[in-house]
């Protein structure tokens, strides 16, 4: 793809990918912003060790605009948005209102005389990638093409992404719909560059760590084979990719796609694999929607290695899960969930593997 970057009238970042090397991006973005100012924190628990962003100017983000408004939709006459240009294939941008960012003023130190909760600039990076200009569209109506250009695009920014300062994990992901917390419909997805481990992605590195000690093999690998052997949970199995509900399935809804080949990270796979992904990953999202007859609900979520640790441990994959658990019901996490991080789910990873077959 073309690849074109540019910048927006405050000093954001704009990269357009174009399927046609052709495409010439020269349009101005004619709105008067003042400069970029992200002021965020993060501050790390004492209890758990773990790292809280915290980001209070994403109070005032831009929240369920009428479609008009939309600024994920191409700029037209009178109505500039995000995207100064008419048209576009697919488009990145620094997030507005960043939770993570570079440049924030501060250093290093404590809060208010509390030596053991540490605080910090949350120096990184969150962008946004918008998938189409059809405002009307979705992910799961992307062609394969769009879908294999998609696929490029993450493989971009996880490489840029991974060589800007402070940067130590890379995550891509889309929410989509209101029950998710969506307030922007256009089809879009998001990309953080965060400034430490994330606290799943260490656990997960710690288990695997464990199980190669014991077994002398990864985790996910023998989780693969062994799933592939079953099929009993299996709804997609392609040349290089797996899809299957996990075995504690925590969601009502929820998909694992796994290659078969253990890589770390989106960048480092190869031509075949990513054109062999969009078709399995078109066949999971319409799965999904057929699931309850609607559109569904959804968080997709790439898991990838760190930047700096645990590459060797890491085994890229896919994570789809929904709060829907039925047509019209929600899964709330209510006090085991939210509380003690206990899950318990009202389906058994059987019966969802067997109403998405």
């Amino acid at each position: 793809m073309k690849r074109t970057a540019r910048r927006l009238a405050d000093g954001r970042e704009i990269i357009y990918f174009d399927d046609e090397p052709g495409q010439e991006r020269t349009a101005e973005d004619t709105r008067e912003l003042p400069p970029q100012a992200p002021a965020s924190e993060m501050r790390r628990d004492p209890l758990t060790g773990e790292w809280v962003a915290i980001a209070a100017h994403r109070q005032s983000r831009t929240y369920k605009p009428p479609a008009e408004m939309c600024p994920l939709c191409p700029s037209s006459p009178g109505r500039p948005s995000e995207i100064p240009e008419a048209d576009y294939d697919i488009v990145v941008f620094e997030n507005q209102f960043p939770s993570f960012a570079q440049g924030i003023p501060g250093e290093a130190s404590t809060v208010d005389g509390m030596p053991m909760v540490p605080a910090a600039p949350a120096q990184g990076r969150c962008e946004v990638v918008c998938f189409t200009s059809d405002h009307n569209s979705s992910f799961g109506s992307l062609s394969a093409k769009r879908v294999r250009g998609v696929v490029d695009v993450w493989a971009d920014r996880t490489a840029a992404l991974s060589e800007t300062p402070g940067v130590e994990q890379v995550f891509c992901f889309e929410n989509r719909g209101e029950e998710i917390g969506v307030t922007l419909h256009h089809p879009h997805g998001q990309i953080y560059g965060y400034p430490f481990v994330t606290p799943k992605t260490a656990t997960m590195l710690r288990v695997a760590e464990q199980y190669r000690a014991e077994h002398g093999t990864h985790v996910m690998g023998d989780v693969l084979a062994a799933e592939r052997v079953s099929g009993e949970r299996v709804l997609v199995d392609s040349e290089h990719w797996t899809a299957f509900v996990p075995a504690a399935a925590r969601w009502p809804v929820e998909v694992q796609i796994v290659p078969h080949r253990q890589v770390p990270d989106i960048a480092a796979l190869t031509d075949a694999e990513r054109d062999d992904f969009a078709t399995t990953y078109l066949d999971v999202l319409g799965r999904l929607d057929r699931l309850y007859g609607k559109p569904l609900p959804y968080i997709a979520a790439w898991h990838q290695a760190p930047v700096n640790s645990g590459r060797d441990l890491s085994w890229l994959h896919l994570e789809l899960f929904s709060v829907l658990r039925s047509a019209d019901k929600l899964k709330y996490l209510a006090g085991s969930e939210s509380g003690m991080a206990v899950w318990i789910n009202d389906a058994t990873p059987e019966q969802i593997a067997a109403k998405l077959r």
